[in-house]
């Protein structure tokens, strides 16, 4: 193995969104560095399979209902 080529492998502490906090390797930062996660796999619908919903921004959705609300949706 070439030497220098690697990143370092050190310990971080990970903040989840909930305030957990977990100890774990990785070349993110710095050793004894605390990484804040904004989402995390805990809560997140794509990793826990939860249901989803539907935001209306700006009332699209809204618009494309009442337009087609004849049609049987």
């Amino acid at each position: 193995m070439k030497k220098d080529l690697h990143p370092d492998y050190h310990m971080i502490e990970v903040k989840l969104t909930d305030g957990t906090m977990l100890k774990m390797k990785s070349t993110w930062g710095s050793e004894g560095d605390t990484l804040a996660l904004d989402i995390d796999p805990s809560v997140h619908p794509a990793w826990t399979g939860g249901g989803t919903r539907l935001v209306d921004t700006g009332g699209r959705v809204s618009k494309f209902k009442k337009k087609y609300e004849g049609l049987g949706f």
